[in-house]
């Protein structure tokens, strides 16, 4: 693409360039991608439908292992509790994600995806992180293909892009050493794209990471978006380090400033050329930040989140509700408008 911005160049923006010079880049880019001036969002819930896991990410306060007392699986009727009162605010999206539960196969989720897809036509699953397709894959003893195109058949729309962290294996061998590698969790989105199943990107920053390793797993989405086109958003948030092991054995880890945050979300919106719709995760950043975001890059509030328990278990706590949503974005000068899944626009306010 001509005028690519290199690594090198978006690593000087990142530690050189002036805040509000940054700032004023990334919004001339949204604008040239958004000129309507719409900010978006969808609403949706996370339902979580297990918190054990064996995979013992350090960094996360969320999971169980199975013989834990507050260890569960959530019944179809529980699910169903959930999805009925996301229906009752005029939801269309439920973000499905578990932990990585060490016993149950390829069966199991079929029967849950083709539960809510049938019972609940109009709600559009976004579920399963990479890793686990991946050990949904190695416990049922067969290809990630395979997985991503029985839960496609079964109703499952796209994947969320949760397990990226940073995309540097020298990273993830320290935070989640029995998270898959980098190129895998690349190769599972690359494939769940050429299924026709498209996804979300992330990156959760602020651990052992160096400014460079940032770059390289920003690299890593924009070369799989050349070749795929199958990204529909990128979202980044900072580490929430509260309850975690991963803060225990490296207290030294500092919690981000808003500054690094939006240093690093405007870099995103000019290193990502390619990904249309970049996310404000007010959910971790709280309410300001999240719309100051709007003006360094960021096109759409990502959800009203009627339910989150992941970052909520390490301190991450703030909610918003559809109005408060509408008055950030109007506040900012922008239009308000509820998507869906796709980013296809549902309702705008004038």
């Amino acid at each position: 693409m001509k005028n690519r911005l290199t690594k090198q160049e978006a690593l000087k923006l990142l530690r050189e360039a002036d805040l509000k010079e940054l700032g004023r880049m990334a919004t001339q880019r949204k604008k040239e991608l958004h000129p309507k001036g719409i900010t978006t969002f969808v609403i949706d819930r996370n339902i979580n439908y297990t918190n054990i896991c064996w995979v013992d990410c350090k960094f996360c306060a969320f999971y169980r292992h199975e013989k834990d007392e507050d260890a569960y699986i959530l019944t179809y009727e529980e699910i169903d509790n959930k999805i009925d009162e996301l229906l009752e605010i005029g939801g269309t999206q439920i973000l499905f994600q578990g932990g990585v539960h060490p016993k149950l196969r390829i069966e199991w989720y079929e029967d849950l995806v083709e539960h809510i897809h049938t019972k609940y036509p109009t709600i559009t699953i976004h579920g399963f992180s990479s890793i686990e397709i991946d050990f949904i894959a190695k416990v049922s003893k067969i290809s990630v293909s395979e997985v991503l195109q029985r839960l496609h058949a079964k109703g499952l729309a796209s994947i969320p892009g949760a397990g990226a962290e940073i995309l540097s294996d020298k990273v993830r061998d320290i935070i989640a050493p029995k998270k898959i590698d980098s190129e895998v969790w690349i190769d599972i989105h690359r494939q769940a794209h050429k299924l026709g199943i498209k996804s979300t990107a992330t990156m959760m920053y602020g651990t052992v990471e160096s400014d460079e390793d940032i770059l390289d797993h920003l690299e890593m989405v924009r070369d799989l978006q050349d070749e795929t086109g199958g990204f529909r958003a990128f979202i980044m948030w900072s580490f929430q380090g509260q309850n975690t092991e991963l803060l225990r054995l490296i207290p030294e880890i500092q919690k981000q400033t808003p500054n690094r945050y939006l240093r690093l979300l405007a870099v995103a919106r000019l290193f990502l050329d390619n990904v249309v719709n970049i996310q404000s995760s007010w959910v971790t950043q709280g309410p300001y930040i999240g719309q100051m975001a709007l003006n360094f890059g960021a096109n759409d509030l990502g959800s009203t989140m009627m339910e989150e328990n992941v970052v909520k278990s390490a301190g991450a706590g703030f909610r918003m509700a559809k109005e408060e949503l509408v008055h950030l974005i109007r506040a900012n000068g922008e239009i308000p408008a509820i998507r869906n899944t796709a980013y296809e626009t549902l309702e705008i306010f004038g």
